[in-house]
């Protein structure tokens, strides 16, 4: 079973909201998941993802992959200076 970390799209018509979860390769974009890791975003300019740092290292050593869009999230977050 291969375990991806990936964004579930939420919210209405023109106004999306994304949770970060965790689930089999298998299931759907939205359909079920194994954890729910944070949320994300994009209508908001500051803390846009929000995630459980803890969870996320829990899960990539057991071997789970994030998807291409999570990962480049992750990489604009961390470049961005504390204030």
């Amino acid at each position: 079973m291969a375990v991806h970390i990936r964004l579930a799209r939420h919210g209405t018509k023109k106004r999306a909201f994304y949770r970060v979860v965790v689930s089999d390769g298998r299931s759907p974009r939205d359909g079920r998941f194994i954890e729910n890791l944070g949320t994300f975003d994009p209508a908001v300019a500051k803390d846009a993802l929000r995630l459980d740092r803890e969870r996320l290292a829990y899960w990539q050593g057991q071997g789970a992959q994030t998807s291409h869009t999570l990962t480049r999230l992750l990489k604009a977050q961390s470049s961005t200076p504390a204030s």
